[in-house]
């Protein structure tokens, strides 16, 4: 396990974020160390050719809101300004409905130089209103996952992706590969907890970034959900790098081992 310190401020010069930007989209360059531990091994595919980073932010009890649903802010700023350089760095954010109705994202980069990703929402059901801030007609391409059949009417300009469902849900493995034809090839699972488990228990991650608060919320919303295991022994264990980030610490988990092969971009954004 290796910890490291990464640069917080988006005011220091000397993180060179924006040179970070440019080489780790465009060129085949050695990437700055500074930002290279931690976003190195999002620039290429280690399965495939696609990279899928899953983040969640939580406290130290394993919660991402209070019991009455409250979130804002369990991370320290300098989580939040992490969750908007992996925004800089992918071509599409993904969230699940439930996310997008509780929080109404922007999904931008806003605290960063960096540019804006592709927006994408997972709602089996249409329950996601045409008002939606992620939904804004801002030049940036969005995406509406949804079952076939449901009857949906997002705004104009809104692309709708029709995939099978079961029981309500769609496989993330389908999910991945409507992307994949769509040209995405880094994607980033950015929550809820819900969605970025069942990823994880499609083995459909690559990397998983959970930024762990020194708070502790008691009875609340839960984190990573996953099918119960009979023994701790038997859990598969994956290598980590640490990072402090101001008062938080972040656990980059490499995924690679049991992540299933998904395909190929048709190209990347």
């Amino acid at each position: 396990m290796q910890l490291s310190n990464l640069p917080t401020s988006k005011f220091k010069p000397s993180d060179h974020w924006e040179d970070f930007v440019h080489l780790f989209r465009n060129g085949q360059q050695s990437l700055p160390q500074v930002w290279a531990d931690l976003f190195g091994p999002l620039r290429n595919g280690a399965v495939d050719d696609l990279v899928i980073v899953g983040q969640l932010g939580q406290s130290l009890d394993g919660r991402i809101a209070t019991a009455s649903g409250h979130s804002k802010y369990i991370n320290c700023p300098a989580g939040i300004e992490h969750l908007h350089r992996l925004r800089a760095l992918v071509d599409i954010v993904v969230i699940g409905v439930g996310t997008a109705l509780a929080d109404d994202s922007q999904l931008t980069v806003r605290r960063v130089v960096g540019p804006q990703p592709v927006r994408a929402v997972i709602d089996p059901r249409g329950r996601l209103g045409a008002t939606a801030r992620m939904f804004a007609d801002d030049g940036i391409r969005r995406l509406l996952i949804t079952a076939e059949g449901t009857c949906c009417t997002p705004p104009p300009g809104v692309e709708i992706v029709a995939l099978p469902a079961q029981e309500g849900n769609i496989e993330p493995s389908a999910i991945v590969g409507a992307l994949a034809r769509a040209g995405m090839r880094r994607i980033l699972v950015e929550g809820g907890a819900d969605t970025v488990s069942r990823f994880l228990a499609a083995r459909c991650l690559d990397r998983l970034h959970v930024t762990v608060a020194p708070v502790m919320l008691g009875t609340g919303g839960p984190g990573i959900i996953l099918p119960p295991r009979e023994r701790a022994d038997h859990a598969p264990r994956m290598p980590v790098r640490v990072h402090k980030m101001e008062g938080d610490v972040l656990f980059d988990c490499d995924l690679t081992a049991q992540r299933v092969e998904l395909g190929n971009a048709k190209k990347s954004t």
